[in-house]
């Protein structure tokens, strides 16, 4: 309990000094949006603004999750192959980089075996890392050497999707048919504990303040909440239909999921209740929040369109309408 308290106070304080550091000097909302395109096999820069198309960089076969450099210069793109996640089929072994001012390829990593890589992200000690789904790990790959200088073993089949804290010591991965997620130590590079949570699992987000993590029970419609602190399945959030993917607002205050039926939820996660709907596409996709908390991008694969959600109106807005395959987002400031 005590531990619980000092958690809670801490968290206060985190989100006290990152709402007062917001208000002083909120991020850019000028920025690309960059897409991974799987059926094409390319990354598209995209104009939020006017809604196009501005660059499209060939990629491998296939690329489905995007992650951009922390200075904006660079987009990660994981080749993962021509399979989805479970099934037979090619077995990628590389990372595309593209040179996002110069749009274009500009060198690619080689991770030495076929590893099925997928989902990128840089920490927050500016390394790279992505789950390789048959060496059941999540490695730390130096952008600058271009080389792994860590594997994190998830100890699970399909770890697909993962999250960082903000300190950079532990990591969550979903682990899509297993219905698991694994707690990984980034220091000592080892398996913490393994959480059951359904049949299948689809994606994972966690709350600003590192203290709950959200994956998706693909079974049910329901959210589950991991508790950080006592490693456990908190609660579950119900809502009308299963959801693919989310992410929370920079604030904590919403989490924005993608529907499996047509629709896009808000949820408040001070009452882990449902609190709007929208109307969407119908097909998987991703949830990207801008950094400056105004606007929720969400990436439909089947229709090829990005629905955009006014986070302040709770207006939808004209749609970013591009080519069937659009998958992974992320932000890239200007």
């Amino acid at each position: 309990m005590c531990l619980r308290i000092l958690a809670v106070v801490a968290s206060l304080s985190l989100t006290f000094l990152f709402t007062t550091t917001l208000s002083r000097s909120r991020p850019a909302a000028h920025g690309l949006l960059v897409v991974a395109n799987q059926k094409e096999h390319t990354t598209l820069l995209v104009d939020p603004e006017t809604r196009r198309e501005v660059a499209k960089i060939v990629v491998g076969v296939n690329g489905h999750e995007v992650a951009v450099s922390k200075d904006g210069k660079f987009a990660y793109v994981p080749i993962y192959g021509d399979s989805g996640v479970g099934k037979p089929g090619s077995d990628g072994s590389t990372i595309d980089v593209i040179d996002i001012r110069e749009r274009k390829l500009a060198y690619t990593i080689d991770l030495g075996k076929p590893l099925r890589p997928h989902e990128p992200g840089i920490g927050p000690d500016g390394q790279l890392y992505v789950t390789t789904e048959l060496s059941q790990s999540l490695d730390a790959i130096d952008p600058v050497a271009r080389k792994v200088i860590a594997e994190n073993p998830t100890g699970q089949p399909e770890s697909h999707m993962f999250v960082i804290n903000p300190h950079g010591t532990r990591a969550y991965t979903a682990n899509v048919h297993a219905g698991t997620v694994s707690i990984l130590d980034l220091v000592h590079h080892t398996l913490v504990a393994t959480i059951p949570v359904s049949k299948t699992v689809q994606r994972i987000s966690m709350q600003p303040d590192g203290l709950y993590v959200f994956t998706h029970d693909q079974e049910s419609p329901r959210i589950a909440v991991i508790d950080t602190l006592s490693q456990s399945l908190s609660t579950w959030i119900d809502l009308p239909e299963s959801v693919y993917s989310s992410e929370p607002t920079p604030d904590g205050h919403w989490l924005v999921a993608a529907g499996l039926k047509g629709h896009i939820f808000v949820i408040d996660l001070q009452s882990r209740k449902l609190a709007k709907t929208f109307d969407a596409p119908t097909a998987l996709g991703k949830v990207l929040v801008r950094p400056d908390g105004a606007v929720a991008y969400i990436s439909f694969l089947t229709s090829g369109k990005i629905e955009v959600l006014d986070l302040h109106s709770w207006q939808l807005q004209p749609s970013i309408d591009l080519t069937p395959g659009v998958d992974g987002m992320a932000w890239a400031s200007n």
